[in-house]
């Protein structure tokens, strides 16, 4: 069974909400550094989460490429531009 990509990033900005003990969308955008609207396009899969988003959540977390890429229900080998 296929994991739904918006399900994928939706649990990974949970994921890192509950790490950093943050708040609330906006408190997670700052930590991200990025406008609030872009967590909401995120949220609502009206945006892929891409690959420089990916690496600045392993920035922030630490958490593997590879296990956010799992995550989103991408292949290993698939390469997100």
């Amino acid at each position: 069974m296929a994991i739904d990509k918006t399900t994928g990033q939706n649990q990974i900005l949970d994921n890192m909400m509950k790490q950093l003990n943050l708040k609330n969308a906006a408190a997670l955008s700052r930590a991200l550094e990025v406008a609030p609207p872009l967590i909401s396009k995120l949220r609502h899969g009206a945006l892929k989460m891409g690959a420089s988003m990916l690496i600045r959540i392993h920035e922030e977390t630490d958490v593997s490429i590879a296990e956010l890429k799992i995550t989103l229900g991408c292949d290993q080998r698939e390469v997100i531009s």
